[in-house]
């Protein structure tokens, strides 16, 4: 398991997932942090550059140009190993394995072999101090890179993974993860865990903005990240990637609910 650990980290920091190929979403996550003044160095991402939507080589050519910090999602290690599918978790006949099947093969014929090169030498964990506090990164959860955990999810299923992550990196008074797609700032005995959302997509809720994480010496806050969305739209569809995902970006909902527990589906 590869870990990176950033030491001490000063000033704000933004953390963000999910960038899921929407190039535009991306530009416009990098262009905010530039606009604070906030430098590549506190930047965090916790995996999965490329999935669901146009952009995938160029997605990944643009994160790597930032140079922030890039965790490995299930899609990167999967592409990076030439699978035949995401590994994403979704149930097998499930509509979001059935979905995945497109997208997959779009992204796996976009990235050139310098950038599955980079995938597969993406850490697994990443480790940082902040205002007194250690945080550990991971992309699903310390079990499994592509584990859900979702805000509804009992104190027990947080611990057990926040109890195995200290096992592997040492003791932390905060988890931050990503590969659900939905936002999360959970306090449980005297812990946090922490998911930024993603950026590509919207969190399932009929917000079309998507979302990300800051960290300040005054609060660790959910952002809404407003994005062109009509051209990633258009993008989609001259790429026909027209099996769900694209409508996702204008109505807010995703294209199956199974993947949810069942008190948040819509």
């Amino acid at each position: 398991m590869k870990k990176v650990d950033l030491g001490d980290l000063r000033g704000d920091i933004v953390i963000f997932g999910g960038v899921y190929s929407n190039l535009h979403a991306l530009e416009a996550l990098i262009n905010h942090t530039i606009n604070c003044g906030i430098s590549p160095d506190n930047v965090i991402c916790t995996g999965d550059v490329v999935a669901y939507c146009a952009y995938a080589e160029d997605s990944v050519k643009l994160i790597r140009e930032f140079g922030c910090h890039v965790l490995a999602g299930n899609c990167e290690q999967q592409l990076a190993k030439k699978s035949k599918d995401c590994g994403c978790g979704f149930e097998e006949g499930s509509v979001c394995s059935i979905l995945s099947k497109t997208w997959y093969a779009h992204a796996k014929s976009q990235v050139s072999d310098l950038s599955l090169d980079w995938m597969s030498n993406l850490p697994e964990r990443i480790v940082f101090n902040h205002d007194g506090l250690r945080y550990g990164v991971v992309h699903g959860g310390a079990s499994d890179i592509s584990k859900f955990v979702w805000p509804v999810d009992s104190d027990g299923i947080l611990e057990d993974e926040f109890n195995l992550l200290q096992t592997q990196i040492g003791k932390l008074d905060c988890l931050v993860a990503g590969h659900t797609g939905i936002p999360m700032i959970r306090d449980f005995n005297k812990k946090k865990w922490l998911n930024s959302g993603a950026i590509g997509l919207p969190s399932n809720d009929g917000n079309i903005d998507t979302n990300f994480l800051t960290i300040t010496t005054k609060n660790i806050k959910i952002n809404k990240l407003e994005y062109d969305i009509n051209a990633a739209y258009q993008a989609m569809q001259a790429t026909s990637l027209i099996q769900g995902y694209h409508n996702t970006l204008r109505t807010g909902y995703w294209p199956s609910q199974e993947t949810l527990p069942v008190s948040m589906r819509v």
